[in-house]
């Protein structure tokens, strides 16, 4: 069972590990992460089903060529054949998921990889940022009627209502939009986390964070403007090189993160006026109306022998100015609070 609604449901932040390329071309490190992604807290971890063929072609042309970045100079052919999972591993990495108690979830390029993860029992699908354009491979997966995960970086509001009207188009409502911002880190002032509650008002739809900034600081502020999803790449060490090394959080800032986001979900808590228990109490040290001269009976309130002071057992402090055209009924010693009955 993928247990991504059931937890926000709840109310609870669903939290995603996103392995990515960091398993760095080796199965026992994609099993690592899965443990100790598990460890940290994470309640999925995520990879991606592509080869180098499915994704693009093997062409040497300016188009196929990347230019800046993280991946300067690479043949997008070349990328992702360094960077992809191999199918033969994703079985066992999903075996390892269900044996560590995390949800399996994986990012589909094409149809070919929809069916392949259909044949491995894949509970979920992951739309990537980059293919929030193709609505067919959307309406495919969508067709099967599992939760969608859509990442909406580089989306206008067109792409992304386009993006949710094909799944449901397919009678599929189970939707969750992430923001996300397609930089490798994201720079703090590109993130406009702000547009998380306008999304989910816009689109009627839960809406996630997908967060490719440095640090933790980025999902804390998410969740608090309403993101219930946190997806973040994760990696075992950032001494491991790969192609998404550089913007992944190591495994003891990602435990710390997950602690963050669940402690910012409790602060965030619910719209509530009612008072905690302990606040409760502390209701005895708000101010009231003290004598603070005695007073005598039959004496008129001054603005000198009465004061608004702590602690809260007179009269409200709202009803001074009503106490100033009264009276004593009873001599007031300084230190008295006064009461209902104490003026006339």
């Amino acid at each position: 069972m993928f247990h991504l609604f059931e937890k926000t449901q709840k109310g609870d932040v669903y939290i995603i590990a996103e392995m990515s390329a960091n398993h760095a071309g080796k199965l026992e490190n994609a099993l690592e992460i899965v443990r100790q992604a598990a460890a940290a807290g994470a309640d999925c971890v995520k990879i991606q089903t592509y080869t180098a063929d499915t994704i693009t072609i093997d062409c040497d042309t300016e188009p196929f060529r990347i230019h800046g970045g993280l991946w300067d100079g690479y043949k997008l052919y070349d990328l992702y054949r360094e960077a992809g999972t191999p199918w033969e591993w994703q079985a066992r990495i999903k075996q390892e998921c269900e044996a560590c108690g995390v949800d399996f979830l994986s990012t589909p390029f094409d149809f070919t990889a929809v069916d392949f993860l259909e044949s491995i029992g894949c509970e979920a699908y992951k739309i990537a940022s980059f293919e929030l354009v193709d609505i067919p491979l959307i309406e495919k997966a969508a067709s099967l009627g599992k939760p969608m995960i859509i990442s909406c970086g580089m989306g206008s509001v067109q792409e992304i209502q386009e993006a949710v009207d094909a799944c449901k188009r397919m009678g599929n409502e189970q939707i969750v939009l992430l923001k996300c911002c397609s930089e490798y880190p994201t720079p703090w002032d590109d993130m406009h986390l702000a547009t998380i509650p306008d999304m989910a008002a816009r689109f009627g739809v839960p809406v996630g964070l997908s967060d490719h900034s440095e640090g933790s600081l980025g999902a804390i502020v998410g969740v608090s403007l309403g993101a219930c999803v946190v997806e973040k790449h994760v990696c075992l060490s950032r001494k491991i090189k790969n192609p998404d090394s550089e913007f992944s959080m190591e495994m003891p800032d990602f435990a710390r993160m997950v602690t963050e986001i669940r402690a910012a979900q409790r602060i965030k808590g619910a719209v509530s006026y009612e008072l905690s228990p302990n606040e409760k109490a502390q209701r005895h040290f708000r101010r009231s109306l003290f004598a603070v001269k005695d007073i005598k009976k039959g004496e008129p309130f001054t603005a000198e022998n009465v004061r608004s002071i702590r602690p809260s057992d007179g009269l409200a402090p709202k009803y001074f100015r009503m106490l100033l055209s009264s009276r004593a009924t009873r001599d007031l010693a300084r230190g008295t609070p006064i009461g209902e009955s104490d003026y006339e």
